[in-house]
């Protein structure tokens, strides 16, 4: 990563850490975007957003941390786009479909990272409880921070957040609203 894109997405890094998408943040993601898409889904409209260094982004509509209008030239032929939403498509189509591909933009807090990382790893068709990813990111004490991190997923069903249970499988927050999770873990054949 150059000087000049460091000091663009830093302010983006440290405010990845609070509950909302502020004002700076959002200022800071749009600057490091170099290319946007619209997906329209079954469960509403996806954009998705990459900077120079990857895939950043994969928001619902009405989601929570939802960056708003981003300024990047909109460019659904990009190559990255692209691909992310045949891949979205067919996921919606029930076909099994692999992301760990797709070069990624995490953009958070180290802790944040590793959370996501650990995400990627529920494979469709499972779920995994807080307190596992708690315990694969070697802090098992720290399952709010866990739940805090999920909740800050910017990449929507690439990042398999939807597949995080609460205790004995409850049902429990989905930033993209609760109905978006229990689809997408119909649509993996998990009941929800």
């Amino acid at each position: 990563m150059n000087d000049e894109s460091a000091a663009v997405l830093q302010p983006l890094r440290e405010a990845a850490g609070r509950q909302r998408l502020n004002r700076a943040a959002a200022a800071a993601l749009d600057r490091a975007c170099t290319a946007q898409a619209h997906l329209a889904t079954p469960l509403g409209e996806l954009l998705l957003a990459r900077t120079a260094h990857g895939l950043a982004g994969a928001w619902f509509e009405g989601q929570k941390d939802h960056p708003g209008a981003l300024s990047a030239p909109e460019a659904p032929g990009d190559e990255l786009l692209a691909s992310a939403a045949g891949r979205l498509r067919a996921y919606f189509r029930g076909e099994a479909v692999r992301f760990d591909d797709l070069p990624l933009d995490l953009i958070g807090t180290p802790f944040q990272r590793a959370v996501w990382q650990a995400l990627c790893a529920v494979g469709r068709g499972a779920t995994a409880s807080y307190s596992t990813i708690a315990a694969r990111v070697g802090a098992p004490a720290a399952v709010r921070a866990v739940g805090a991190a999920i909740s800050r997923n910017p990449l929507s069903v690439i990042v398999p957040c939807h597949r995080v249970l609460g205790a004995g499988g409850a049902l429990t927050g989905y930033a993209g609203g609760l109905h978006r999770k229990a689809a997408l873990l119909r649509l993996e054949h998990v009941p929800a």
